[in-house]
C-alpha cells in the first residue's frame, strides 16, 4: 500500500470557491481547506462543545482516529505531521484543549505543523457571562494559552472574518512548520459566509539582493577552505530540502553528518555520510573531524543542548555557514529576508572549487554481522546491535526520551526510513502515541518503537487504539526499573518505578502479542515472531540492569567529567 503523502506545495494553489450554489458554512470550509492542504486523517476525542463539527468530520472524506487521551491525540497528530507534512487534532473546550498543551508545545519547539481545532461554547450562550462547564477564568483563557505555543491562532466567532482566519492560520502552519490553533464556537459550525470567499495565497519571497550576496559570501568561504563539512538538521526534512542538500554535497564531494533531531534526513548508507554529530555524545573520531573543519555548513540545524551534546560541542561561528528558516548567518555576518529553501537550493547551483577531504573511517566492527549468543543475558549494547541488524527500508524508528534515544543515535537509518523522536523538547511518553500517527500516515511501513519503562507507563494505553484499528507497531520496552537517565544525573529512590509485566498488555487489551526477554536468544525469537505477526502490535519486555547505559550516554558522562 502506498503512503498518503501529498504535495503540499500544490495543495496551496487551490483557489476555487468551495461551494458553487451557496456559501459554505464555517465547518464545511474548514474541512475543505484541510483537504486542500493534503490532510486525510485527524486525531482527537469528542466532547459536547465540538460534537457538531465531529459529525461533519464523520461525513467527510477525512478519517477520524479516536485516541484515549487528548495529549496522546496531540502526539499522534505530531507523529503524523512529521511523516505526512501536516497533521490535525480535534478536541473539546478546555478540558480537552488544555490537556493538549504539552504535546503541542513539543510540536512548536520541534517545528511540526499540527492544526489544533477546539470546540467552544456558543456565542449566544456566553451572554450574561454564565458559569458554563469546562470554563476557566473567562471564555478567552484557552485561546490565550495557545497563543503562546502556536505560530498563529484564531477564534472563528464572526462569519465575516472566519474564512480569512482559517486561510491565514493554515498558511502559517505550512510556512513556519509550526502548530496553529482554531477555536470554533458550537453555534458557528453551520454559520455561512455572507459573501463569496475565494482562498488567497501570498507566499513569501526572498530579498534577491540579500540572497545573491549571501550565496556569494558562502561561495568565497567554501572556496577558501580546506576541510569542509555539512551538518544536516531537521528543517531539511520539514521543508523538503533533503534532496537539495544531498545534491549540493554530492556535486562538491563534501562529507555530511546529521544532528540527533535531524537523524534520517540523510541516508546513513550514503558514501559521504559520517554519522550523528552531538558534541561529547558522538564518537571521538567524528567529533574531532567535525570540530577541526575550517568551514562547517549547518543547514536546517537547531543548535539545541541535546544536538550539541549538552553544549559540549566546540564549533567556531567564525568558520560557519548557518542557515535555518529563521536565520542566515555566515561567520558573523547576518542576512535578512532570505528563505532557507532559496539559500539551500542556491548552494547546489554554485560553481565551487572544493578540496576533496579524506573521509572518516567507519568505526571498527560497524559493518559486522550480528552474531547471536543465545544464552547470554541481554545488554543495552547488544539490544541496539540486534535492532540495527533488523532495520530496513520498510520501517520507521520512533524513539522516546531517555537512554533509548541516545542509544538510537547509533542505529543505521536507510534512505526511506524515518527517525521520529522529540530530541529537543524531550517529552517522555511521546513514542507510543506518535507511532499511531506514523502508522496512519505511512500504512506500508512498520513503526519500531523504542521506549523506556518510565515513558511507557505514561501513555501506554494508546496501544488500545492500535488494537482498535489493527495497527502493528513493534514496541520494545527498555525495562531497567526506573528513570535511567535521571539516575545518571542524580540518583535517588524517586527514580524507581513499579515493575510491570509489560508483556501482558495484550491480555488486558484483547489483542497483540507479548514477549518477555531476558537473554539474546529470547530477543531473537521475540523479534522474529513480532516481524511475522503483521496484523497487530507486538510488545517486548526487555529486562536490563539499572546501570546498563548506552555508549552515547557513557561518552557524554566522560566528556562532562573532563569538562567539570
Amino acid at each position: 500500500m502506498a503512503t498518503r503523502k501529498t504535495s503540499l506545495r500544490k495543495a496551496t494553489l487551490n483557489t476555487k470557491p468551495v461551494a458553487k450554489d451557496a456559501s459554505p458554512t464555517i465547518g464545511e470550509y474548514l474541512i475543505q481547506r484541510l483537504q486542500d492542504y493534503g490532510l486525510t486523517d485527524i486525531f482527537g476525542i469528542p466532547g459536547d462543545f465540538v460534537l457538531q463539527f465531529y459529525g461533519m468530520l464523520e461525513e467527510s472524506p477525512i478519517r477520524v482516529i479516536g485516541c484515549t487521551r487528548e495529549d496522546c491525540a496531540g502526539y499522534a497528530a505530531d507523529g503524523y505531521a512529521r511523516i505526512h507534512g501536516i497533521g490535525a487534532v480535534c478536541v473539546t473546550y478546555c478540558v480537552g484543549g488544555l490537556s493538549l498543551c504539552n504535546s503541542i508545545a513539543g510540536a512548536f519547539a520541534e517545528k511540526s505543523p499540527v492544526v489544533v481545532i477546539s470546540g467552544a461554547p456558543g456565542m449566544d450562550e456566553r451572554k450574561s457571562n454564565p458559569l458554563l462547564h469546562h470554563r476557566v477564568r473567562d471564555f478567552n483563557t484557552q485561546r490565550e494559552v495557545f497563543e503562546k505555543i502556536t505560530v498563529a491562532s484564531a477564534a472563528l466567532e464572526d462569519p465575516l472574518t472566519a474564512f480569512r482566519e482559517i486561510d491565514r492560520c493554515l498558511e502559517a502552519a505550512l510556512r513556519y512548520k509550526r502548530p496553529v490553533y482554531l477555536e470554533l464556537p458550537r453555534d458557528r459550525v453551520h454559520s455561512r459566509c455572507p459573501h463569496p470567499h475565494v482562498p488567497k495565497s501570498d507566499p513569501p519571497v526572498s530579498d534577491k539582493a540579500a540572497l545573491d550576496e549571501a550565496l556569494a559570501e558562502a561561495q568565497r568561504a567554501i572556496n577558501a577552505c580546506k576541510k569542509p563539512v555539512i551538518i544536516a538538521g531537521v528543517e531539511l526534512h520539514r521543508f523538503g530540502l533533503a534532496d537539495a542538500a544531498v545534491k549540493f554535497a554530492e556535486k562538491n564531494s563534501i562529507p555530511m553528518c546529521a544532528t540527533l533531531l535531524g537523524k534520517s534526513v540523510v541516508s546513513e548508507k550514503h558514501p559521504l555520510y559520517l554519522g550523528i554529530y552531538e558534541g561529547a555524545m558522538c564518537r571521538e573520531a567524528l567529533r574531532t573531524y567535525v570540530e577541526e573543519s575550517d568551514c562547517v555548513i549547518m543547514l536546517g540545524a537547531f543548535l539545541t543542548d541535546i544536538d550539541m551534546g549538552i553544549f559540549t560541542a566546540n564549533l567556531d561561528p567564525r568558520k560557519s555557514i548557518y542557515a535555518t528558516s529563521e536565520e542566515t548567518r555566515i561567520s558573523h555576518h547576518h542576512f535578512h529576508d532570505i528563505l532557507m529553501t532559496d539559500f539551500v537550493r542556491g548552494l547546489s547551483k554554485l560553481e565551487l572549487k572544493v578540496p576533496k577531504r579524506t573521509m572518516l573511517a567507519r568505526p571498527k566492527g560497524a559493518d559486522a554481522k550480528f552474531k547471536l549468543q543465545p544464552a547470554e543475558p541481554i545488554t543495552n549494547a547488544r539490544l541496539f546491535a540486534r535492532i540495527n541488524d533488523m532495520l530496513d527500508e520498510t520501517m520507521v524508528v520512533v524513539a522516546d526520551v531517555g537512554d533509548c534515544l541516545f542509544g538510537a543515535a547509533d542505529l543505521t537509518i536507510y534512505k526511506k526510513t524515518e527517525f521520529v523522536s522529540p530530541a529537543y523538547y524531550t517529552s517522555m511518553g511521546f513514542a507510543i502515541p506518535a507511532s499511531i500517527g506514523v502508522n496512519v500516515a505511512a500504512p506500508d511501513r512498520r513503526p519500531i518503537v523504542l521506549v523506556g519503562d518510565g515513558a511507557f507507563q505514561m501513555t501506554c494505553m494508546e496501544l488500545s487504539t492500535a488494537v482498535r484499528h489493527g495497527f502493528n507497531p513493534i514496541v520494545i520496552v527498555l525495562n531497567n526499573k526506573g528513570y535511567t537517565t535521571e539516575r545518571f544525573l542524580q540518583d535517588g529512590p524517586f527514580n524507581d518505578i513499579l515493575n510491570w509485566n509489560y508483556h501482558r498488555m495484550p491480555d488486558l487489551l484483547g489483542g497483540g502479542w507479548g514477549f518477555e526477554v531476558h537473554t539474546e536468544g529470547d530477543l531473537d525469537q521475540a523479534l522474529n515472531a513480532a516481524l511475522a505477526h503483521k496484523d497487530s502490535f507486538s510488545i517486548l519486555n526487555v529486562h536490563l540492569k539499572p546501570d546498563d547505559i548506552s555508549q552515547a550516554l557513557k561518552r557524554l558522562a566522560e566528556g562532562l567529567s573532563k569538562r567539570l
